[in-house]
């Protein structure tokens, strides 16, 4: 796997392309309609994640004030 897998998931969320790290190159750069389409893709699944995450500390604090 390579090393830098990390920052080519982020870079894949905003469209620049596959990993060059590896013989290929980078992609043009996507036009303004597939950006606006991948933030908003993008910002759609962080906020899902945001939801999960405010359920989650839901569930614990109302564990906690049970006794549990």
């Amino acid at each position: 796997m390579c090393r830098y897998a990390w920052m080519h998931a982020h870079a894949y969320h905003h469209g620049y392309g596959h990993c060059c790290c590896h013989g290929g190159g980078m992609r043009r750069a996507p036009s303004r309609k597939e950006e606006l389409s991948r933030l908003e893709g993008y910002l759609k699944e962080l906020q899902e994640e945001m939801r999960a995450v405010e359920e989650r500390i839901k569930e614990l604090k109302n564990r906690d004030g049970q006794g549990a």
